[in-house]
């Protein structure tokens, strides 16, 4: 019997290894993101670029962009609008990396609800990315 208070499954998005592996080679993330616009992992990496760049307009597109794709991929992989987004799984850290980015981004920018409800959606998936990205 199942336990109905346990809440909903973790979810964990596919590898996508050509694409990690372009991104850890050390290829450009506009590069990798051109070719795999489905990777938020690559997305992440240009919100991350430019927000070091004092671009936090151009950053928060990006990290948008790597939300909306990982949102879809998260549904096409069972997620029904909740439940853990495991960081210990790395294929999922593209796409919460792109919800802190996007958190951080719209901080900068003067979106604090949006802001506040992004690090609160990071918070909700994964405390252990929570950790990581807000602490480390």
């Amino acid at each position: 019997m199942d336990n109905l208070l346990a809440g909903p499954p973790p979810t964990h998005l596919p590898d996508l290894p050509e694409a990690r592996e372009a991104l850890e080679s050390g290829a450009k993330a506009a590069d990798v993101a051109a070719r795999f616009p489905a990777h938020p992992a690559a997305w992440a990496a240009l919100a991350e670029e430019y927000f070091a760049k004092g671009h936090a307009v151009t950053s928060y597109a990006f990290a948008r962009t790597g939300y909306h794709r990982g949102l879809d991929q998260l549904r096409r992989n069972g997620w029904k609008g909740h439940g853990p987004i495991p960081w210990e799984h790395e294929p999922n850290r593209g796409f919460l990396r792109c919800l802190y980015a996007l958190s951080r981004a719209a901080q900068a920018i003067g979106e604090k609800d949006e802001a506040e409800r992004c690090l609160q959606f990071l918070k909700d998936s994964t405390e252990t990315g929570y950790d990581a990205l807000t602490k480390g």
